[in-house]
């Protein structure tokens, strides 16, 4: 086994969390199983890790994720700590495949902070546990490239990080691709391929988005809403408003006021002990 499946767009259930210490009083060797849980190792020592079967060197600052019901066999060379998380995946959302052992490294530092929080927070916050160690597992599952090629160009990504910061700006495409580093024609062609929008499709429905966000969830007054979405002009505010979310300004507030209602909504392209 060199490679996992996960499902991370549910929070785990953290059934137990701490240090796990290892290789002491001459025992350089552990055999388990953990049927029903899944392992989740970050380490700080060197030592043969296998699982079903198959070998996985480890150093420190790797982390593992091992699957419920594998057999694992642990060599020490000594006293061994690791950080460590047994948790259930309810297994909602998109597969990601992952290596079994990767490096963590300059996340490292990062994951272990978070892991160490999660531990201090077990005896009395479990729903922290659950924020820490969900947020650990999604950086793990981004330390390993992509299986596919498949991924926003860097132009993509770097015009819409623009956009969403200056989304009160009078922006124009021009403006955005030059922030990109690409010429307005270029980034027209990759944005269409990449999200199926046009620049200013999506400047236009992340501005209404947010102002219906405003409206429903503020007391910020119309107008400033208008402002800070980027369309201070009230009149093409409204016309905006009517158009991307089907009712006028007033009316998108007043459906905060009568309680939970759909609107048009635009399509869019965060303890029992085992062995540790």
């Amino acid at each position: 086994m060199r490679t996992v499946e996960v499902r991370l767009d549910e929070p785990p259930e953290v059934v137990n969390i701490g240090i796990g210490v290892h290789g002491t009083e001459g025992r350089l060797s552990d055999v388990f199983r953990l049927p029903d849980l899944w392992q989740l190792h970050l380490y700080r020592y060197a030592a043969e890790l296998t699982v079903d079967g198959t070998a996985h060197p480890v150093r420190p600052g790797h982390v593992s994720l091992v699957p419920p019901g594998a057999t694992v066999r642990y060599r020490y060379r000594g006293r061994s700590e690791h950080l460590y998380a047994h948790l259930r995946l309810t297994g909602g959302g998109t597969a990601r495949t992952l290596p079994v052992v990767q490096p963590s490294g300059a996340q490292f530092p990062t994951l272990s902070a978070l892991l160490l929080q999660a531990v201090a927070a077990a005896p009395s916050t479990p729903a922290r546990v659950t924020a820490e160690v969900w947020a650990v597992l999604w950086r793990v599952a981004r330390l390993a490239p992509p299986e596919s090629p498949a991924g926003p160009h860097p132009a993509v990504t770097a015009a819409i990080v623009h956009v969403e910061a200056r989304l009160a700006d009078p922006l124009t495409v021009p403006e955005i691709a030059r922030a990109a580093g690409v010429s307005h024609n270029h980034l027209t062609r990759l944005f269409r391929a990449e999200t199926g929008d046009t620049v200013i499709g999506y400047l236009r429905r992340r501005r209404l988005e947010r102002a219906r966000h405003l409206l429903r969830e503020s007391t910020l007054s119309i107008p400033a809403v208008a402002a800070s979405v980027g369309i201070p002009d009230l009149q093409a505010f409204n016309k905006a408003c009517r158009r991307e979310l089907g009712a006028s300004p007033r009316a998108v507030r007043a459906m905060r006021r009568a309680g939970p209602a759909t609107s048009p909504t635009p399509s869019a392209a965060p303890l029992s002990a085992s062995r540790g």
